[in-house]
Order: C-alpha cells, then sequence, then structure tokens
C-alpha cells in the first residue's frame, strides 16, 4: 500500500477556508503529545501469515493464532447501522492506540494510568476488484457529536456534542469509535484494526527500519526525535517518533502530523517490497509474531484463517494505487488546536465511497492540512 496524499510527497499545507461550523454527527505484497502509529501494520500482519500458511508451516498455526487479539463489534452495536456494500467493496477502520500501560508506558510519557487514547484513525476504503484503495484520515482534534454507544461490555455511554474525535475510543473503545465513525459518514466500517506504541515500533525493528529522507530539520523534544535534513534508515524508536511528532515541523497542529504519517507510509510501503522477508522464513515468522501480538481486530478477523483470507483480497492492491487524504477539516475559529469538519466537501468524500468511485480533488481543495507539505520524501 502506499500513499498520495494532497499534493507534495505526503504532506501539504493549506489554510482552511470558510465552512459551516458542524459538529458533525514467491512475491507477495504487505497488506497501526506522545502518539501514531501506522495503516500498513494490518497489511503486514495479513500478508505474513498468508504466506507463512503458504509455506506449509502450518503447526505455526495455533500459536499465531492463539496471539491475536479480538472483540465484537457486530455485538455491541447491533443492527441500526449503515448497510454493508452490495459490490464487494469494504470500509475497514484503522486505529493506532496509545494505551499507557505495560510497554506503552515509557513510550506514552511515563505515565502508567492504564488509559487509552485513539491518536491516528484511518478509513481504508477497499474498491470492488480488491486492486485499488482510498485511505481517509480523521484528525483525532475534529470536534464532532459523539452518539450514545455501548462498549463490548454491555455499558452504555450518552451523547455528547462538541467533544474531540479520539474521546470515543477513551469513553467506549472500540466500539464507540466504530459507531462515531458510522454516524459522522453514514458508511458501514466492515472491518476494524488496533495496533499500539510498542507493537509499532517493534514491527518496524523487525523490518529492519525504513528509509526516509527528510527535507528540513526536525527537532521535537515531546516525541525524542532529533533528524537533520537528509536521508535516515530510522529504527522502530526513530519511527515512533516521526509518525508521532507534532511541535517538530510545520505548524504544530495534529494535521500536519498526518501528512507525516502519509508520507512515512509511503516511504515503508515502498521499501517493504524489497526487504526479502518472503525469502527468509525466519525473518517472516518474527515479523508475523509480532504484528499477531501488536494487533486487536473485530471477531470476523480474529483468527489466522480469517487474516489469511482477508490478506488475500488486498494483496493485489500495490503503491501505486492508493490514494490518501485527510478528512476535509477547517480550523476551529474559537480555538486554532482544534478542527471542524467541512460538511460539504467532507460529503464529496463519503459520497464518492459509498458509490466506489475515486475522491474527487475538490473534496480536498481549500481544507486544512498542517503546513508540512514535503518534509518527508
Amino acid at each position: 500500500m502506499a500513499a498520495e496524499s494532497t499534493p507534495g510527497s505526503g504532506i501539504s499545507e493549506e489554510r482552511g477556508s470558510s465552512g459551516l461550523r458542524h459538529r458533525g454527527k514467491g512475491r507477495r505484497r504487505k497488506p497501526r503529545g506522545k502518539r501514531r502509529k501506522g495503516l500498513v501494520v494490518m497489511a503486514w500482519t495479513a500478508a505474513g501469515i498468508v504466506v507463512l500458511g503458504g509455506t506449509g508451516a502450518g503447526f505455526l498455526y495455533f500459536k499465531l493464532n492463539g496471539n491475536i487479539k479480538s472483540v465484537n463489534i457486530d455485538q455491541a452495536l447491533g443492527t441500526d447501522r449503515p448497510e454493508k456494500a452490495d459490490n464487494g467493496s469494504e470500509n475497514i477502520l484503522v486505529l493506532g492506540s496509545d494505551t499507557r500501560s505495560g510497554k506503552n508506558k515509557k513510550l506514552g510519557g511515563g505515565i502508567d494510568d492504564g488509559s487509552a487514547r485513539s491518536d491516528t484513525a484511518m478509513i481504508v476504503h477497499v474498491y470492488e476488484g480488491h486492486k485499488k484503495a482510498s485511505v481517509v484520515s480523521i484528525p483525532r482534534d475534529t470536534l464532532i457529536d459523539r452518539p450514545e454507544c455501548t462498549d463490548t461490555k454491555g455499558d452504555t455511554f450518552p451523547a455528547a456534542n462538541g467533544v474531540m474525535f479520539n474521546s470515543a475510543y477513551s469513553t467506549g473503545g472500540a466500539a464507540c469509535a466504530v459507531k462515531t465513525v458510522e454516524s459522522i459518514t453514514d458508511l458501514r466500517m466492515d472491518h476494524y484494526l488496533e495496533v499500539d506504541f510498542a507493537g509499532f515500533q517493534r514491527l518496524i525493528d523487525e523490518l529492519g527500519g525504513v528509509r526516509v529522507t527528510t527535507t528540513k530539520n526536525i527537532n521535537d523534544p515531546d516525541s525524542h526525535l532529533d533528524l537533520k535534513a537528509g536521508t535516515h534508515q530510522l529504527d522502530g524508536e526513530q519511527a515512533l517518533g516521526l509518525v508521532r511528532t507534532r511541535h517538530g515541523v510545520g505548524d504544530g497542529s495534529d494535521l500536519g502530523r498526518i501528512q507525516l504519517q502519509q508520507a512515512f507510509i509511503k516511504a515503508l510501503v515502498n521499501q517493504v517490497k524489497n526487504v526479502g522477508i518472503f525469502t527468509n522464513p525466519k525473518k517472516l515468522y518474527d515479523l508475523a509474531d509480532t504484528a499477531t501480538k501488536t494487533v486487536t481486530t473485530d471477531s470476523d478477523l480474529g483468527s489466522v484463517n480469517s487474516l489469511m483470507s482477508f490478506a488475500g483480497g488486498l494483496k493485489s492492491i500495490s503503491s501505486a494505487n492508493m490514494h490518501m487524504v485527510t478528512m476535509p477539516v477547517q480550523y476551529d475559529p474559537a480555538d486554532p488546536n482544534r478542527v471542524l469538519v467541512q460538511k460539504a466537501k467532507a460529503q464529496l468524500v463519503w459520497d464518492a465511497l459509498k458509490n466506489d468511485k475515486p475522491i474527487p480533488r475538490a473534496a480536498t481543495e481549500g481544507t486544512a492540512t498542517g503546513e508540512a507539505n514535503g518534509v518527508v520524501k
């Protein structure tokens, strides 16, 4: 998978235009201030398991299967949801969570309070035929109307108006995050994938790092990242610092961080094709073992067999046919640290995905994006 974000190499900014203040409701590809992970984990996990299965290493199935954590989203949400598409297209909600416990304590700033937040959210739309996809990043700082939701334990949480998007996950977990996204988009989320700090870092290290070129110096003490302009082979800690840096480049906004993430994903996917994991059984197993320990899925994907089938449907999506954008937003006039959905432009995005069409350029023209254009290639 790879990314084409807004113009530039995955990173750009155009200050917001006016808009209604909406608090809106052999050789295969591998297809989650203190945060961020990558969408591509979903692809690594699934593709790694597929190839392992193809090697005949069936005895590894049970160990890998036991690694996978899953949540029953469908049971929690019930039947009052958007309809499933009937043409074979799918929508997958991919979240990066910053659980502040265990190995994530240090990565989350040393606070072990057991809390969790969704600091990266991406809707992956896989088109009919499964040969191309669009990815829509949802800024965590977007003010929205959060619907009443029930978590997977059966606890119900009241609706709330004008709250940050990532409050959905911290309030009611995965089920509430899915319901909130469905209420904003009127799109059915067919699957759910989540990855945390520590897992993202380990996955990058398992891959041998990721090669990126920065066009400017990046120095952000909060994310422990200090890079001079130039080409770098980032290890897991540095990669995590890059995708969660907020104050090191651009205007210090969450939108700029999203642009960095999208550029990093592009660099990662372009490299993964050449790391040789599929000709190295031990490397492949180590990657699959780490990946299956790292992700949480919806219950429909909560087994190796399901992930194998899922990956089989994604393996034809290449870096050249994945389009990445950010949900159309504008800066909140009342608080520049928050953004508001540009309702009319966002509707162009949701309508395109609902009709399995490409996202039109007009949907993202003149929207706020964060002033990080071209920083990472």
